[in-house]
Parts: C-alpha cells; structure tokens; sequence
C-alpha cells in the first residue's frame, strides 16, 4: 500500500525538506487590510512581520476550506491508496476537522487524519517522522501507531514578548483573568489538551529562556531527542541559542524553525519557543 503524507502550512518545514521528504502541504490563510495570502506561498514570514509592523489593526486567520482539501486529496488517489493528513491543533484551529471531513467526502483513497494537538516545527516532527515510515512502505496503521507513541514525549514551550495578540485573537484559553498580571512578565506557554495555556510566569526573556533549556535538560537526561528552536522574526537570536544549547546539550540535534504568519497572528513578532521528540532508534 502506498500512503501519501499531507500536512498543513502552519509546520512551517522548508522546501527542500518537503520536496524530498514528499510531502504535499495545504496552506493556511491570513488577511491583511482585506488582502488574502496563503501563508508560506503568497506570504513568507519576512514579508508578513514587515506588513503588520505597528498598532494597526490584527491579521485574520481562516483554516483551508472543506473543498481544497477534497482537491487534494481527489488528485492524490491517482498514486496513493491511502492519505495520512497531519494538522494543527483542533483546538485552536478547525483545519484537523475540515480534512476529517474531506476525507468522507472522497472516494477510491482512505483518508486518515491525525491531530497534532499542537504547532509549528513539532507538529512538523509528525509529518517528517511520517514520511520517513511511508517511503520506507509502512502501512497506515503503522504510522499512526507510532505518531501516538510520539504523542508520548513530544513537548514544546514558547515565550511571547506581548499576550495582547493571544487575548485579542482569542487563542490563549483559561487565563483571561490572568492577562492583566501576565503583561508585566515574560510569560511561558504550552498546549494542553489541545489549547495554548500558561506554564509559568517568568520575570525576563532571558530567564524564560534558560527556564525552557532547563525542561529541555531535562528531558533529554532520559532520551536521545532532537528539538527545534522556532523564533518570529529573530533569526540572529534563534542562532546564537542554539549555539549555546548544542554547547550544553551536544548530544541533542537541533533545528532552526520559525513561527509564520499564520502563528505568528497570534503570537507576535519576537516569540521564541523550543520543542523536542524522542529520536526515533
């Protein structure tokens, strides 16, 4: 049996890594002053923090619609007999739920969608991790089998230099009443059961970062992991930690990402996070 692997734009994964992984990605959409981008291919993250420098006013995001996955999906039963779909959060987003639905609507091709739960770069490791299984003929209910047991020691932590664009997009769940506090600190979050909520509050950037590498040390006391360091717009800064984690974790390899447009709505310009995985052995 042959299994395509789609996922959606907000895994942020680079285009080589998609070409030669073949992965085929549906995007995500952001609007900006009335203008539609699909983000990562009308709309790169550069462009994107440029355009919405400011207090003007909050980019809107929408998930795919229902039809462009059935597109998708209809085009790939000419190769594949079955389609392991890999989305974002279902609880921050619709777009786990519209391939669901898609994947009743198609005929001749199996459509299995999987709930990262999650975002970014770490719903990325699914997609790759997925991929690897498939080249190598893994049939779909292998696959997901592993991607649960991935579910098992995926973590990711993220710091956001200003909660206004969580709270105003209406993204951060259970903390409202704690907005007004969290504004004066460097706040860390996390998802849990799907939703982005506090971890901990944390008085700088710096300390929230070395609280991050911490959990991170942590973690991989215990098992090889590979993490991803994911930054808005600050690529520079993304470098030099990772210098300084491979100098403190050498045994943990580590990847560049960042947060686009689509994320980046709702976390802003200058948010750094760190994700990780098992190592697949």
């Amino acid at each position: 049996m042959k299994t395509a692997i789609v996922t959606d734009s907000t895994a942020y994964l680079p285009t080589d890594q998609i070409e030669e992984c073949h992965i085929h990605v549906i995007p995500l959409t952001v609007t900006i002053d009335r203008q539609a981008y699909d983000e990562e291919v009308e709309l790169s993250a550069e462009d994107f923090y440029e355009k919405v420098r400011g207090n003007g006013p909050l980019p809107k995001t929408s998930q795919p619609p229902v039809g462009r996955f059935v597109e998708l999906f209809e085009s790939l039963n000419q190769e594949y007999d079955a389609v392991i779909s890999i989305h974002l959060s279902s609880g921050i987003s619709g777009t786990y739920a519209g391939a669901v639905q898609a994947g009743e609507m198609v005929k001749d091709i199996e459509v299995f969608a999987f709930d990262s739960e999650i975002s970014c770069y770490v719903q990325g490791f699914y997609a790759l991790r997925a991929a690897e299984m498939a080249k190598a003929g893994a049939d779909p209910q292998a696959i997901l089998d592993e991607l649960a047991e991935m579910k098992k020691t995926v973590r990711a932590y993220f710091m956001v230099d200003d909660l206004a664009h969580l709270q105003r997009g209406g993204r951060l769940s259970g903390a409202q009443a704690l907005i007004g506090g969290l504004l004066q600190v460097k706040p860390i979050l996390h998802f849990e059961n799907k939703v982005i909520v506090p971890f901990e509050k944390i008085r700088t950037r710096k300390k929230a970062m070395k609280r991050i590498a911490d959990l991170l040390a942590e973690d991989a006391a215990n098992m090889q992991l590979e993490a991803v360091i994911i930054h808005a717009n600050q690529l520079e800064e993304a470098k030099a930690w990772r210098e300084e984690l491979t100098d403190r974790l050498p045994e943990v390899k580590f990847t560049i990402s960042h947060f686009g447009p689509v994320i980046g709505t709702h976390l802003g310009e200058g948010s750094m996070g760190l994700g990780w995985v098992k190592r697949r052995t």
